[in-house]
C-alpha cells in the first residue's frame, strides 16, 4: 500500500506528521481516528481528525494535498447520501416526539 506523510493541526498531535496509508483513489481516509490508552487502565480516548485541503497552488490553483484538523467534539463518521437531509440521524426523522416531549398514546 502506498503511504503520504500528512501533517497534523490542532489538539495533541498538533505540528506533527505521520505516514497515512492512502486508499484505492489515491486520498487518505476522510477521518483519521487516534485512540489514546488511559493511564489508569480505562476505555481508550480516540482523538478525531477531519481531513482538510492543504492549500493551492498559485499558477493553476491545483490542490497540493491534504492535512488533517482536529475536531474536538469527535462527531461520528457516517454514509452521507445526497438524499439524505443534514442533521438526521437515529432519533430525529419523522417518528420522533418533538422536543423530546413525552408522547401522549391514551389520547
Amino acid at each position: 500500500m502506498k503511504s503520504e506523510d500528512t501533517p497534523f493541526e490542532g489538539g495533541p498531535m498538533d505540528g506533527r506528521v505521520l505516514p497515512v496509508l492512502l486508499g484505492p483513489t489515491g486520498h487518505p481516509p476522510k477521518q483519521y481516528r487516534i485512540p489514546v490508552p488511559d493511564a489508569a487502565g480505562g476505555p481508550p480516548t480516540v482523538l478525531v481528525y477531519r481531513r482538510v485541503p492543504r492549500g493551492q497552488s498559485k499558477r493553476l490553483g491545483l490542490q497540493q494535498g491534504w492535512k488533517y484538523e482536529y475536531e474536538p467534539e469527535g462527531t461520528p463518521s457516517r454514509l452521507r447520501w445526497p438524499w439524505s437531509k443534514p442533521g438526521t440521524g437515529p432519533g430525529t426523522g419523522p417518528d420522533a416526539t418533538p422536543g423530546g416531549k413525552r408522547e401522549d398514546t391514551d389520547g
